[in-house]
């Protein structure tokens, strides 16, 4: 098999994360898209007062970058109101939400390193 370096989004399948609501995730690069082991970049999808309820990744960091749609983000006690082309970090360890404010659904692209993957031992919850 050729390795690929490019994604379509469209043939990415989603599915729901762990600890959050409302959300559909589309893992666009990581080891079944393009190989890759290092970094996971996934396209979020959130329906309005759903995302992230209070959780921490161990040992990973996160960004998330708002491409649509308006939200409220915290981490590790400080809250920001976030809109189209705003980014949150969220630090190895910290617990941290994310809940969309707008009335449609925002699209955030977020990124992992190390990856994520939906592993159980990669997050815990208050």
């Amino acid at each position: 098999m050729t390795q690929t370096y490019f994604v379509k989004g469209r043939n990415v399948p989603a599915y729901h994360p762990a600890n959050h609501t409302g959300t559909r995730n589309h893992r666009i690069i990581g080891p079944d898209t393009v190989g890759q082991t290092g970094v996971e970049v996934l396209l979020g999808i959130v329906e309005k007062g759903k995302g992230a309820e209070p959780h921490a990744h161990p040992g990973i960091e996160q960004v998330c970058y708002l491409i649509s749609g308006t939200a409220t983000a915290t981490v590790n006690g400080q809250r920001a109101d976030l809109e189209a082309g705003d980014a949150c970090y969220f630090p190895p360890d910290s617990f941290h939400t994310f809940v969309v404010t707008s009335e449609t659904p925002a699209h955030v692209l977020v990124i992992y390193t190390p990856p994520y993957g939906e592993a159980p031992d990669k997050v815990y919850k208050r």
